[in-house]
């Protein structure tokens, strides 16, 4: 691979790890020094690689570069090193007190865990975990956060640092949780993961690569704690789940010019059965226990989904799944969709009395359905349910399917 393409590639894949062990070693205080020395050594790898040649360990040769800039930093900061050093742990001989900075496979994924949990604190609103974790965990930058938010920098990047302020003044510990803290937080963890992973799948930004990437951090978050015993959870294995058949169908949701794909037009060639394989993998997974979580539920309708043939049966269990839903854990959207699943399975009529019952005046999708659902019964409120749903659409994409269902309907009649 050219130098060109390596380093972002290797930034991307390494730059949140070694972040993540120097966090854990120096403490919540100083992650903009641990963030300083990550920084500098990919510097030095772009200007090094580019005049002797990529090295035959990329990996490694950053590696070795990170630890040898941090022992510099102690070495030379002499106030980091009286308030700080006494604190942070030591693995050297007491004869030799020097600090070893370590870049195993598994203190990198001991460090990330702990990080993951620090990140993921209540102490910070859902949207402020969501930009730090991006942030930290992932190695976004600014720009990159704000695009997947559709916000300024100044926003993101004010953000971020109340964020960061928050754990410093709750003085949150970097270390990895303890059987007590993984009962009590990995609710929050699994949260903060979900809607990462949301940001991505149901972004509005028209930036496909970045939509992808922010559902692969995701992934790869839940991953790291699957490969925790501690954290390999029911709960933690439905997410998995419920994230590969989202994502089997991404490369069918949207058209080349960025125009949503409803689920019933989709192209099923285009959905990855290898993610749908490792979808029911990790829901056979998450089946042991007495666990049953939201994830379960909606995973169990992601599965339904990627099931290609359209038959009662296959409506039937979604329906069910959706009435456990609501009755789990309710939410507006997911009430509506299921009054689509209730019209495949009890006909169109009960699912417009179940619907409209709702009352969800200031959403699009809500009159989007309501359309759908009128289509064949009443063309005059299916015309104006959609005429309201375009008023109160915001996305181009989201007024492109509108329209569309708008002209059809009109060209029927």
């Amino acid at each position: 691979m050219e130098n060109a393409a390596l380093i972002p590639n290797l930034f991307r894949s390494e730059y949140q790890k070694i972040v993540s062990v120097l966090c854990h070693l120096f403490g919540i205080h100083h992650i903009e020094i641990a963030e300083d020395i990550v920084s500098d050594t990919f510097l030095s790898a772009s200007e090094t690689w580019a005049i002797k040649g990529i090295p035959e360990n990329p990996t490694a040769w950053l590696y070795t570069v990170a630890k040898n800039k941090t022992k510099n930093y102690l070495k030379r900061n002499t106030i980091f090193e009286t308030k700080i050093v006494t604190e942070i742990k030591y693995n050297a001989p007491l004869n030799n007190p020097e600090i070893d900075i370590d870049l195993s496979e598994q203190n990198i994924a001991d460090s990330q865990l702990a990080m993951i949990f620090t990140v993921c604190n209540p102490c910070n609103s859902d949207e402020a975990q969501i930009a730090l974790a991006l942030n930290l965990l992932c190695g976004f930058g600014i720009n990159e956060i704000s695009d997947a938010f559709l916000s300024n920098k100044e926003v993101i990047y004010k953000r971020i640092n109340r964020a960061r302020e928050k754990l410093k003044e709750e003085n949150i510990k970097i270390q990895s949780p303890n059987v007590s803290e993984i009962k009590d937080r990995i609710k929050t963890v699994l949260k903060t993961i979900y809607l990462l992973y949301s940001e991505g799948y149901y972004s509005i930004s028209q930036n496909t690569t970045l939509r992808k990437d922010l559902c692969a951090e995701a992934m790869r978050l839940a991953y790291l704690l699957i490969q925790n015993e501690s954290t390999n959870l029911p709960e933690t294995n439905a997410l998995m789940a419920l994230m590969c058949f989202h994502s089997s169908r991404f490369e069918a949701r949207t058209a080349e010019n960025g125009a949503i794909i409803l689920y019933e037009d989709q192209d099923q060639s285009l959905w990855n059965q290898e993610l749908i394989d490792r979808g029911t993998y990790f829901l056979s997974k998450s089946s042991t226990g007495n666990t049953l979580s939201k994830y379960h539920l909606e995973a169990g309708i992601a599965y339904w989904h990627t099931i290609k043939e359209d038959t009662a049966d296959k409506w039937e269990h979604i329906l069910e799944l959706y009435n456990n839903l609501i009755i789990l854990e309710y939410s507006p959207i997911a009430a509506l969709n299921r009054t689509y699943a209730l019209s495949k399975v009890t006909g169109k009529e009960e699912a417009i009395a179940e619907a409209e019952k709702l009352h969800l005046t200031g959403n699009h999708f809500y009159y989007s359905l309501l359309g759908n659902l009128y289509a064949d019964l009443d063309t005059k409120k299916a015309l104006n349910h959609f005429e309201t749903a375009l008023s109160l659409a915001k996305t181009i994409a989201d007024k492109d399917v509108i329209r569309k269902n708008i002209k059809q309907l009109n060209s029927e009649n």
